[in-house]
């Protein structure tokens, strides 16, 4: 690769940069741009250096960029965590820390990423030199070098953070902030080495505001007159202090106490299996380590499995998938639960949308009218065109099309929205476009997105949704994953680039239907790029078991489903007619005649928060029943914030015992709201320990049962408070917490 001229600016200006370094820090001043509002005093974090629960009270932990105390660094801090990167020789991470707990989080100096560029590997930035990795010491990195062989460090920018993506908000949106607040930074390299003349890489770091939270990406583009592949990359190496330090080498490792997860995910509901990036690897370079067999997992890198293998024109940039690390201040399970979902509210605030919806199964207009007739009475919020029904979202038909959009007119008119059912994945369109995969595709069959079917679907879901106003879609067999061989399809140009070039088209639609306001039923971890829910825990054969059956394993679904989603991040799912080959014990209809069940379907689903797709033609078909539905949905408008913040989970559903939920929430009026089931035929007597310490109420708290009296209690040191409970056979009490300053009767 050769620019001539333009390569020699650049590295003019970098040499310029790297000796006037120096001088510019000891101002205080950035070496290329810097928005004075992002460089932020510590004046403001010293006055409130009152260690508050940032899970209670984030408003002081605001990120900001600083001047390290050695002249020649730079950190960005929040006050919960903050990162350190070293100017010169070239840059590079120097300290990662835990603030909240006083923990080093890095034992030593990695480069700030490395590329394979036409099969050639080189480190982006970093430092040689380390004496021993098992620790790092400020005196080493005085006398550590640059890598010769590495992109050099030209300088950097900062400012404010940057949407990833559009987001049109609806009206169950939310006031969430987006982009999320806080201050990006984006270090800028380039090489001395010939063959990579005009290559110029920006790594972009973003620390957000009272979390701690940050974000990596990188930016590869091509200002030489020729093109080049980008095989792969590591956007993220970090030499993290080991979680886990045995002698002898174990059958199972114990990770560091991070939470690690990218953008770039899919198939799985649970985002443990979806993670495709994250590698905790073994060190070469540590070998002062316990382990014998120097097979400690502490180096934690973060690539895609396969590819990219993007070729990259001249004039052009590429953009990788972002890496997000939390730092978590602690083991529990709850609290770290806590964190993740806090994490999740910031970068995919659309998760927390959350419509009542009910599935259709059919196609008749009249059919389709009456259910959202019974939805508009009821409550219900959204109408889906159930996988089932027949809708065709491929059909291009303009009469087609039109009729459907007065279906969604007339149910905008009610008050309701309107989506459908498509199936992507699991299905085979034909051998020219299913992908070519000698291994075979996750669900046997499955098309190539990048196939021509591929690039014509996607552009008929557009015209779709543009020609009848619809509001929302359940997509079905999203993109697993899946590699493909073919060499004909004109969306990738061999294996190596098609499992990137399939993610991306996938991205690029679903965050297209964030920027549109269309609401997102995914079965797959597409959160970060624009879906709004997956399932909560989900196994399709369990709602043929019988109706009492399900009712507890949807609670145990609930309650296991929260550990990392918020209750409007998963579906459940309730069987008004027969599914996966249920017989006549496993349906709700005729629902009159199975009402007790069906009321406990309801109960169970919004007094958790959670929506569950309702599916089948019809939500009551007497008044009684519609009372019923009407019961929970106006219990769940009435409480509606407190109930789609967080879940404490208090005690598992056993189905021998009474189980418990408590959803807190610091910033609200009504602070939690406790709801104790009781799964036995017969009426329970029990006292329930509630632990209240994350509804921010520290000494007294007014409680409630229902819609009866308020009481004060007393919190104990451990902020727990007993409560004497009776509840009723097959139902639940639910508990109003308030601070004891509240208005009498809210």
């Amino acid at each position: 690769m050769n620019v001539g001229t333009n390569k020699a600016m650049t590295i003019a200006d970098s040499k310029q940069h790297g000796q006037a370094n120096k001088a510019k820090l000891a101002h205080g001043a950035a070496m290329n741009t810097i928005a004075p509002a992002h460089w932020r005093s510590q004046v403001h974090m010293k006055q409130h250096a009152d260690k508050m629960d940032w899970l209670l009270d984030s408003s002081a932990y605001l990120a900001r960029l600083e001047q390290g105390e050695h002249p020649d660094q730079i950190v960005l801090t929040n006050g919960l965590i903050s990162r350190t990167w070293r100017l010169t020789p070239n840059a590079a991470t120097v300290a990662f820390d835990n603030l909240m707990t006083g923990e080093t989080i890095i034992r030593g100096v990695k480069p700030e990423a490395v590329l394979r560029l036409d099969g050639e590997v080189v480190p982006v930035g970093g430092l040689t030199g380390q004496p021993d990795y098992a620790y790092l010491r400020e005196e080493w990195v005085d006398g550590m070098k640059a890598d010769p062989a590495a992109f050099s460090f030209t300088g950097y920018t900062v400012g404010a953070t940057q949407e990833r993506f559009p987001w049109k908000r609806t009206v169950h949106s939310g006031s969430a902030a987006w982009p999320p607040p806080g201050v990006s930074l984006a270090l800028r390299f380039a090489s001395d080495d010939p063959r990579f003349e005009g290559v110029l890489v920006s790594v972009h770091y973003e620390l957000y505001d009272g979390i701690p939270l940050i974000a990596k990406w990188l930016e590869i583009r091509n200002e030489s007159g020729e093109a080049f592949t980008l095989d792969t990359f590591a956007s993220e190496l970090l030499a993290v202090v080991e979680w886990d330090s045995p002698v002898e080498t174990p059958d199972r490792w114990d990770y560091p106490n991070l939470h690690v997860e990218s953008d770039y995910s899919f198939q799985g509901m649970a985002q443990r299996k979806a993670n495709r990036t994250t590698r905790w690897e073994m060190d070469p370079d540590y070998i002062t380590q316990i382990n014998y067999d120097l097979r400690t997992p502490a180096l934690l890198v973060s690539a895609p499995p396969v590819g990219p293998d993007a070729r990259i024109l001249p004039g052009e940039s590429f953009e990788t998938f972002r890496t997000f690390i939390l730092v978590h201040d602690s083991t529990d399970r709850e609290r770290k639960g806590l964190a993740q979902r806090r994490m999740y509210r910031t970068l995919a605030p659309w998760t927390q949308e959350n419509p009542v919806f009910m599935h259709v199964q059919s196609m008749d207009p009249e059919v389709i009218r009456a259910a959202i007739d019974q939805c508009a009475e009821a409550g219900f919020e959204l109408v889906i065109l159930s996988f089932g029904s027949g809708l065709d979202m491929e059909n291009d038909d303009p009469a087609y099309l039109a009729g459907l959009k007065d279906l969604a007119d007339y149910a905008h008119a009610k008050g309701v929205g309107l989506g459908g059912y498509s199936l992507l994945a699991s299905r085979s369109i034909g051998p020219e476009h299913d992908v070519v995969n000698p291994d075979g595709a996750y669900y046997v069959h499955s098309p190539c997105l990048g196939s021509e079917w591929g690039e014509e679907y996607f552009r008929k879901l557009r015209n779709f949704f543009e020609q009848t106003g619809f509001d929302a879609l359940e997509h079905d067999g999203s993109y697993p994953g899946d590699l493909c061989e073919s060499f004909s399809h004109p969306g990738h140009r061999g294996r190596d680039d098609s499992q990137w070039t399939q993610w991306s088209h996938i991205s690029a639609f679903y965050k297209w239907c964030r920027d549109k306001g269309i609401y997102l039923n995914v079965p797959d971890w597409y959160f970060l790029n624009g879906s709004n829910k997956a399932g909560m825990g989900y196994r399709e054969v369990n709602w043929a078991l019988p109706r009492e059956r399900q009712v507890m394993l949807a609670r145990q679904n609930i309650y296991d489903g929260t550990w990392e989603k918020t209750p409007s991040m998963g579906w459940m799912f309730v069987p008004l007619t027969s599914y996966q080959g249920g017989g006549p014990d496993s349906t709700l209809e005729p629902l009159a005649e199975h009402l007790d069940t069906y009321d406990a379907h309801l109960m169970t689903n919004f007094t958790a928060g959670v929506q569950a797709i309702y599916r089948g033609f019809r939500l009551y078909d007497t008044e009684r029943t519609k009372e019923t539905v009407s019961f929970w949905t106006t219990f769940y408008r009435r409480y509606r914030a407190i109930l789609e913040s967080d879940i404490i989970h208090v005690r598992r559903p056993s189905g021998r015992d009474w189980d418990c939920m408590l959803h807190v929430n610091p910033l609200l009026r009504h602070r939690g709201l406790a709801v104790v089931y009781n799964p036995l035929d017969r009426e329970i007597a029990c006292e329930v320990e509630l632990p209240l310490y994350y509804t921010g109420l520290s000494d007294a708290a007014r409680i409630r049962e229902g819609e009866g009296e308020y009481r004060e209690y007393r919190l104990d040191r451990e902020y727990r408070v007993k409560l004497d409970v009776r509840i009723p056979g097959g139902s639940c009490s639910w508990f109003v917490i308030e601070a004891p300053e509240a208005a009498a009767g809210s």
